[in-house]
């Protein structure tokens, strides 16, 4: 090995360093992350510079963020491994909706990954999706028919996006599209990043049902963009607990279901 290629394999096991301890606390100081990695504090500055630019994580003064903000979706790595429970809860009601023969498209969230997995209990279907993890998840399952959304792999999502992937999606008439987003309050739903509030939005238009999934966690919240008025969804399903108020608000608009983790 090269001088060259030893230290680009440094710099990766230090940065995946980081990357797992940011990912499993949310947030790190500079001065936690130098003594972590037995490095200097120039040396961490670039690797957070990197890690941010690749939009794993995102920095803050003196520190460091896997943290969702209004501006900054958290990427997938860290969504995987938060209210896992409640993504369960969720992902059992929205089966509801599923019967077979039935074709569905769902979004990136973590949350349609969960209810992804419950889908060869179903079967047959055509599944629809543009997140790399559900592709994995029923790539072995003979009764889906899977189609992939193509487009610009985005890291941060573990998705493809961009144009060509949202020309793709609104190609398609699904029978059901199940999607998350990263806010809530009782009329309006949110996003953080205006390319992905144009590929959640079509997703829901390509479904003649939508269906839409919320941690409790991002109800009451809002984020930069506005995605879709909560009357959009056909239905919404939380899980709670959820302010009682916001949720009589939502059923003045649309159908809305309260879930408990336990009944996961």
């Amino acid at each position: 090995m090269t001088a060259h290629s030893a230290a680009r394999a440094s710099r990766q096991k230090r940065q995946q360093q980081i990357v797992d301890h940011v990912l499993a606390k949310g947030d790190a100081s500079v001065a936690e992350l130098t003594e972590l990695t037995g490095v200097s504090v120039m040396t961490v500055h670039r690797d957070i510079a990197e890690l941010a630019d690749r939009g794993i994580l995102r920095k803050y003064h003196g520190g460091v963020s896997a943290q969702p903000s209004t501006v900054f979706e958290s990427s997938s790595d860290f969504r995987l491994h938060a209210h896992t429970g409640e993504k369960e809860a969720l992902a059992g009601a929205a089966l509801e909706f599923v019967t077979p023969g039935m074709s569905l498209m769902l979004d990136d969230s973590t949350t349609a990954l969960a209810f992804a997995k419950l889908l060869p209990q179903v079967g047959p279907l055509t599944v629809v999706t543009n997140y790399r993890l559900i592709t994995e998840e029923l790539r072995p399952v003979e009764d889906v028919r899977l189609i992939g959304i193509g487009g610009e792999y985005s890291r941060t999502h573990d998705s493809w996006i961009g144009l060509s992937a949202l020309e793709m999606i609104k190609s398609f008439s699904v029978d059901l599209t199940v999607v998350s987003t990263s806010a809530i309050t009782g009329t309006m739903t949110y996003h953080q990043e205006q390319e992905i509030v144009a590929l959640k939005r079509a997703m829901r238009e390509a479904g003649s049902v939508s269906v839409l999934l919320m941690d409790h966690s991002k109800v009451g919240r809002s984020a930069l963009h506005r995605l879709d008025p909560v009357r959009a969804f056909d239905h919404v399903v939380l899980s709670g607990p959820v302010d009682e108020g916001l949720v009589a608000e939502m059923r003045k608009l649309t159908d809305v279901r309260v879930v408990s983790a336990d009944s996961a």
